[in-house]
C-alpha cells in the first residue's frame, strides 16, 4: 500500500483468493440488524495456504485484508471491509470462541459469498469448534463493549461516534452490539448453537436500541439481566457445551484438508 492509496490492503491477495474455501457476510448484515444507510458491508473468508508456506521455507501467510477506506479512516455506509484468514489461523481463533470467527460457520445460505467443498466441511465442523470457551469469550467481548459504552467523555477520551452521542445521549451502536453479544452468548451457552440472523424477538429489541428508541438506563439493565443468565448457566455447568473444542477431530480434519487441497492444486 502506498502513501497515496485510496484504500487499505495488507497481505498476499493472490494466495488468499486462489486458496479461498469459504467466505460469508459478517457484521450487522448477517445478524439481521443492519439499518439501511448506516452500516458498512463486512465479509470474512478462509483460505488454505500453499504447501511451501506450511511445510517449506516460505513464511506463513496468515491473512489478507482489504478495505475501501484508507488506513485509519472509519468505514461508513457503502464501504466494504474484507478479511480472509488462513485455515490454521482461523481455526485457532474460532476454537478460542471468538464471536466474530464463529459467524462463517453459522451464516445462513444467503450470506455465503464463496463456498468450496472444503468450506462445506469446515461449516459442518461447527459443533466440534463450539465449547464453553465461546461462552466466556462472548462475555469478555460484551464487557469490553459495555466499558466503551460508559467510557466516552471520561478522562478526556473522545467518543468514537460523537454524532450518535449528540443525537441520542449515548453511543447506540456500541449499546446494540453489547446487547447482541449478550443474547447470542446466552443462546450459545443454553442451546449450543448460534442462530443467524438473530431470532425475531431479540433482533427487534437490538434494533430498537440501535435506532435510539430506548433510554440508556433500560439498555444497561437489559444487558446486565442477560449477562447474569449467561454467567449463571456457566457457573452451574448447566450447558450442553463441552469444556473445550474437540481438538482431535479438528486437527485431524485440518491436516487432511490441507493434503487434499494441495493434491487438487
Amino acid at each position: 500500500m502506498t502513501a497515496t492509496a485510496r484504500h487499505t490492503e495488507h497481505g498476499n491477495r493472490d494466495i488468499a483468493l486462489d486458496g479461498e474455501i469459504l467466505r460469508t457476510v459478517v457484521g450487522s448484515g448477517v445478524h439481521g440488524i443492519a439499518i439501511e444507510g448506516t452500516d458498512d458491508h463486512d465479509e470474512m473468508g478462509v483460505f488454505v495456504e500453499p504447501a511451501e508456506h506450511v511445510l517449506g521455507m516460505r513464511k506463513p501467510v496468515e491473512h489478507y485484508v482489504f478495505r475501501t477506506q484508507p488506513e485509519g479512516v472509519r468505514s461508513g455506509p457503502g464501504d466494504t471491509d474484507l478479511v480472509v484468514y488462513s485455515l490454521r489461523k482461523y481455526l485457532r481463533l474460532a476454537m478460542k470462541g471468538n464471536p466474530t470467527m464463529l459467524l462463517p460457520l453459522y451464516a445462513p445460505t444467503e450470506a455465503v459469498v464463496a463456498l468450496r467443498p472444503l468450506g462445506e466441511e469446515l461449516r459442518a465442523l461447527a459443533p466440534a469448534v463450539l465449547s464453553r470457551q465461546a461462552g466466556h469469550r462472548f462475555l469478555g467481548y460484551l464487557d469490553a463493549q459495555h466499558r466503551r459504552l460508559l467510557a466516552h467523555g471520561q478522562q478526556g477520551r473522545m467518543p468514537k461516534r460523537p454524532e450518535l452521542i449528540a443525537r441520542y445521549g449515548y453511543d447506540v451502536k456500541y449499546a446494540s452490539h453489547a446487547l447482541r453479544l449478550a443474547y447470542q452468548g446466552l443462546e450459545v451457552v443454553r442451546e449450543a448453537r448460534l442462530t443467524l440472523p438473530m431470532p425475531e424477538r431479540e433482533r427487534e429489541h437490538v434494533l430498537r436500541v440501535k435506532r435510539g428508541e430506548l433510554p440508556l438506563e433500560e439498555v444497561l439493565r437489559d444487558i446486565l439481566e442477560v449477562r447474569t443468565a449467561v454467567t449463571g448457566l456457566l457457573d452451574a455447568g448447566r450447558t450442553p457445551l463441552a469444556a473445550g473444542p474437540d481438538l482431535d477431530r479438528i486437527a485431524g480434519w485440518a491436516t487432511d484438508a490441507h493434503r487434499r487441497h494441495w493434491s487438487w492444486n
